[in-house]
């Protein structure tokens, strides 16, 4: 099959490569032209603009975008209503809102192109994996997608979820399930890293992928980051959300189903970008107030400032540690 694709960053680029080895003919336009005219090196076509990128497909064309959500989705979708003619489809590919997908599927019925959404996870290891792709849109023209979805996924590695929005949505939970995962190895490790047995953490990771019930690739993952660096000394604790873990929670929140895991998931990403977070500050000066337990100066060593006021209340007459009130 012929396509149009448009955004070829980590995800985009490498997605163009697995179709143009399953032999469909890819028409490539990033912003900037460099990334398009690599992609050519590989047998693409490389377009300098979204205009000269349509004027090189076959009708009815088929344009697939990979881009940031929000408004530069918004902007090309409307770009690409002018250039398109009626029967042409355009297949949202990224991060996008599912509520945005049924806006633009709106507006671009009123010009008479069809529109659907396709949730894409894999990563960077999808070019050699295959990309797990969730689709959103109507039956008929899934099925007309369907070549170009085999070639994408690994076997059995796509799904049409249901009408427009669908696969975003599906691909939204799945981001929700994939913070609340990465949460629980992430606290797992680091009770291990805290307790007195100094054990490979490597080692742990690649003995639990071993026949465990915690087994997954997310460990596997786990274990090459450790093998990269074992105490992860090189690497900041600030972690970013694409916004799919704050759709999760707003989309319980609306339909009134308890998502705590996936909520203090999210929390927890707030609280990684905060250096000594204020109302952190507000509860140990609280604890200090009504009860006398030990503060943390600013620029003190937590933990032998813990350690000093503990031994200090042990060694008081007829007072235990303020751990154990």
């Amino acid at each position: 099959m012929q396509i149009g694709l448009v955004g070829l960053g980590r995800m985009g680029m490498n997605m163009g490569r697995r179709w143009l080895k399953g032999s469909h003919e890819v028409v490539a336009f990033n912003r900037t032209i460099e990334k398009a005219q690599e992609l050519s090196r590989e047998g693409a076509i490389a377009a300098g603009s979204l205009k000269t990128l349509v004027d090189h497909l076959k009708t009815p064309r088929l344009v697939w975008l990979m881009l940031p959500t929000g408004a530069v989705v918004d902007q090309h979708v409307k770009e690409l209503a002018e250039l398109l003619s009626p029967g042409d489809v355009v297949v949202d590919g990224g991060n996008t809102y599912y509520k945005d997908d049924i806006r633009h599927a709106e507006f671009l019925k009123t010009k008479g192109v069809r529109f659907m959404d396709a949730g894409v996870s894999g990563g960077i290891w999808g070019l050699k994996n295959g990309y797990c792709t969730m689709v959103g849109g109507d039956q008929e023209l899934f099925q007309h997608l369907e070549p170009l979805l085999k070639t994408l996924a690994p076997q059995d590695g796509y799904l049409h979820c249901g009408g427009v929005g669908a696969g975003h949505f599906i691909k939204m939970v799945h981001n929700g399930i994939e913070y609340g995962l990465m949460q629980a190895y992430a606290e797992g490790f680091e009770i291990i890293e805290a307790s007195p047995y100094k054990t490979d953490l490597q080692k742990v990771s690649h003995l639990w992928n071993q026949g465990s019930v915690v087994r997954s690739w997310l460990l596997e993952l786990a274990e090459e980051a450790f093998a990269q660096d074992s105490g992860l000394a090189k690497i900041s604790g600030y972690v970013e959300d694409s916004g799919e873990g704050r759709w999760t929670v707003q989309q319980a929140i609306e339909t009134g189903v308890a998502a705590p895991i996936i909520t203090q998931s999210v929390y927890q990403r707030f609280m990684s970008r905060e250096k000594d977070p204020f109302g952190f500050r507000v509860l140990a000066a609280l604890r200090n107030q009504f009860g006398g337990h030990a503060v943390v100066k600013a620029g003190e060593d937590k933990r032998q400032a813990i350690a000093g006021a503990v031994q200090a209340a042990v060694a008081a007459p007829g007072v235990q540690p303020a751990g154990f009130r």
